[in-house]
C-alpha cells in the first residue's frame, strides 16, 4: 500500500464544496470517483482543507492510499480524463506513510478578489466578489495589519464553527489593488469557518468609509460575531496553496502562487 498526495485546482461554481455529501454535488466525490476508477478500487481522500460551495481552489492539496501499479502519468492523464470540466489534477507524488494532507501543512493561503468598479462583468462573475462602490485599499491595508498575529478570531468566524479553538496565528495579511481589482492575501497555520469571507467583509466595510480602520481592533478584541459585518460572498474566494516540510519533496508552486495577480484570469493560473 502506497500512500500518494495530489495537487489539485478546481471552480467551484457548480459544486456544493469540496466535501462529500449526499444529495449534492462535491469535488471530493468526483474525484474518489474517477481516480477509483484509474486505480481499480475505492479511493478515500482526505484534504488540506474543506471548502465552501461556491469557492474555488488553485492548490488544494489531499492525499489516498492506493494498491494500483500506475505512473504519476497516467494518474493525472487518467483521472483528467474522466472528471468534470470545473475539476482537475495537477500533480500525483508518492509520499511517506506518514504524510497527512491536512496534519503535516505548516501554513495555508486564501486570496480574496474583489472587482471594484460601477459596473459590473460578465466574464469576472461568479470568480470574484463585487463592490460597485469605491474601495479604499489604503484603509484596507491599514486595518488589515491589526489583525495580523496571534488572536482569538471569535468575531470572525460562523457561529456554527467547530473548531475547538477561536485562537489562529495570522502570519500575513496583504491587500492590492491591480486596476478595477482589490486582492486580498491571506496566510495562517489554520483557519476557522468562513474566517476569511468574514475578513474580507470587515475589509471591504472599512474600505468603503463605513468605519475606520481601528474598527477591526474593536471586532477582533469583542469576540463576539454580531460586532462584525456581513460575510463576503464564496465567488471571490480562492484555496490559493498550502506548505509542508521540504522533506516531503512536494511540488513548489510558489512563483505562480505569489504572482500579483489582479483579476480571475490570473488567480485561475
Amino acid at each position: 500500500m502506497a500512500r500518494l498526495a495530489v495537487g489539485i485546482e478546481y471552480d467551484g461554481s457548480s459544486f456544493s464544496g469540496w466535501q462529500q455529501q449526499q444529495d449534492a454535488p462535491s469535488v471530493q466525490e468526483a474525484l474518489q470517483r474517477c481516480l477509483g476508477q484509474v486505480c481499480d478500487h475505492p479511493v478515500e481522500l482526505v484534504a488540506a482543507g474543506r471548502t465552501d460551495a461556491g469557492v474555488h481552489s488553485r492548490g488544494q492539496v489531499a492525499h489516498f492510499d492506493s494498491t494500483a501499479a500506475r505512473s504519476e502519468r497516467s494518474l493525472v492523464l487518467g483521472a483528467n480524463s474522466a472528471l468534470p470540466a470545473g475539476v482537475a489534477l495537477r500533480w500525483v507524488r508518492p509520499v511517506p506513510e506518514h504524510f497527512h494532507a491536512r496534519y503535516s501543512a505548516l501554513a495555508r493561503t486564501y486570496r480574496y478578489c474583489i472587482l471594484n468598479r460601477w459596473a459590473r462583468s460578465a466574464l469576472a462573475a461568479g470568480h470574484s466578489a463585487f463592490c460597485h462602490y469605491p474601495l479604499d485599499a489604503a484603509a484596507m491595508a491599514e486595518a488589515a495589519a491589526l489583525l495580523v498575529g496571534t488572536h482569538d478570531f471569535s468575531a470572525l468566524r460562523a457561529a456554527e464553527c467547530q473548531a475547538k479553538s477561536p485562537v489562529r496565528n495570522l502570519t500575513q495579511l496583504v491587500v492590492t489593488r491591480v486596476g478595477d481589482f482589490v486582492l486580498l492575501e491571506v496566510t495562517a497555520n489554520a483557519f476557522l469557518h468562513h474566517m476569511v469571507r468574514n475578513i474580507a467583509g470587515l475589509l471591504m466595510h472599512v474600505g468603503r468609509g463605513m468605519a475606520p480602520p481601528a474598527f477591526a481592533a474593536e471586532v477582533l478584541a469583542g469576540r463576539d460575531r454580531r460586532l462584525a459585518p456581513a460575510t463576503a460572498p464564496a465567488a471571490g474566494l480562492y484555496f490559493w496553496s498550502v506548505r509542508y516540510p521540504p522533506v516531503f519533496g512536494l511540488p513548489d508552486d510558489s512563483d505562480i502562487m505569489r504572482s500579483p495577480a489582479g483579476c480571475p484570469a490570473d488567480l485561475m493560473g
